[in-house]
């Protein structure tokens, strides 16, 4: 029992050093935590993938049976912009599902579900793209060469994949990605 005195100064020291960080803790509680390379707050301000997977139109299990991942060729985009770069006349020309954005027109690692998605209509095969009217097509907004997708776009692309697979049972044999990717 000879340690006891020393017991208690540690005791005390580590209740006054928990009472101190409480404290501090709830002086910063109003301010959002910083965005690091490598921090979880980015991720605060994205949608769950489950609200971007609903849509308006009646979702059927054998509705979709593919996946197909695809650039934008753009540095930068979200829907609006995609339509206007394109020259389409509008929303529901755009020939995806989802697009993720990059942080440029979107928040990095934002899923946009578009007007096809929402309303359950097939791509048109045409001459950019000669896909199955089974496919679900997701656009990442990245021109694929000088401006890959970022990590938070990546992380988005492969969680909205295993929310759609699981959904629709799709395979992974039935999902497919840019060469590069």
């Amino acid at each position: 029992m000879s340690n006891q005195p020393r017991v208690v100064k540690v005791l005390a020291a580590l209740l006054v050093s928990m009472t101190v960080g409480a404290i501090v803790l709830m002086g910063l509680s109003g301010k959002p935590p910083l965005a690091g390379p490598f921090s979880l707050s980015s991720y605060i301000g994205l949608d769950p993938i489950k609200e971007a997977v609903r849509s308006q139109a009646p979702q059927h299990a054998e509705r979709w049976n593919s996946v197909e991942v695809y650039y934008s060729g753009t540095r930068a985009g979200n829907i609006e912009q995609l339509v206007s770069l394109y020259g389409l006349g509008g929303v529901e020309d755009l020939d995806c599902h989802f697009v993720v954005c990059n942080g440029l027109g979107g928040g990095n690692g934002q899923i946009l579900p578009t007007e096809k998605w929402q309303r359950q209509w097939s791509i048109i095969p045409g001459r950019t793209w000669r896909g199955e009217s089974q496919t679900i097509r997701i656009c990442v907004i990245a021109d694929g060469t000088t401006d890959r997708p970022t990590d938070y776009q990546i992380k988005r692309v492969y969680a909205l994949i295993d929310q759609l697979s699981r959904s629709f049972n799709i395979q992974p044999k039935s999902i497919r990605y840019p060469e590069d990717w």
